[in-house]
């Protein structure tokens, strides 16, 4: 997706108002006891002085998935990465790779902890610290739409549009006209208090 210019030219004022979205969403998941998930960071296998280590999830954080965004506890703002459960690994069932690998991610997150059934995201890519700060690719893009530049090749679930922070309904769509995402957590959350679908 291309970020389009920011008409605004108050790209400091966005990243404020993203970050108090953030950090308002959090406040108002915390407040109504909805559980997130586990956050970690994958360590693939390696050896260690000879000795082989399996793969493991670190534990980071907690975070609640909101499509393709993940919001931790302190309002800290990342892209979804992977998902898996914490599970035993299993004697292997050759049925394909694919599952194969399903199963490692699943037991390395065990081996990180986790209980059995505890959901684990990975592999998150920073948005947005807990101060508000763009970090990586968003933090580049800031300054491209400052400077007036394009974000060409930007591949990221945010971005800058109109003055605003905006979240885009699929990969390489246009932000322009998207929802903000202050708009986005606000969904969001209220579909994490009060699912339609758990309703009488």
């Amino acid at each position: 997706m291309v970020a389009g210019t920011d008409s605004s030219g108050d790209v400091g004022a966005a990243w404020q108002r993203a970050h108090r979205a953030c950090v308002q969403a959090a406040s108002r998941l915390q407040e109504a006891g909805i559980t997130p998930d586990a956050l970690a960071e994958y360590v693939p296998e390696r050896r260690v002085l000879l000795v082989r280590r399996k793969a493991i999830m670190r534990p980071l954080s907690a975070a609640w998935r909101m499509g393709t965004l993940l919001l931790t506890t302190d309002g800290t703002l990342y892209a979804h990465g992977h998902s898996t459960r914490a599970a035993e690994r299993g004697r292997p069932s050759f049925q394909s790779e694919s599952r194969e690998e399903r199963r490692e991610l699943a037991a390395a997150a065990l081996r990180g902890g986790f209980p059995v059934g505890t959901p684990v995201d990975f592999d998150a890519v920073p948005l947005l610290d807990a101060a508000g700060v763009p970090q990586g690719a968003l933090a580049d893009l800031g300054a491209s739409v400052a400077s007036g530049a394009l974000g060409a090749g930007h591949t990221l679930p945010v971005g800058l549009a109109e003055g605003e922070v905006r979240v885009c309904w699929r990969a390489g769509a246009p932000l322009a006209g998207a929802q903000t995402l202050e708009a986005f957590l606000t969904e969001r959350v209220g579909l994490l208090i009060d699912p339609p679908f758990a309703r009488e």
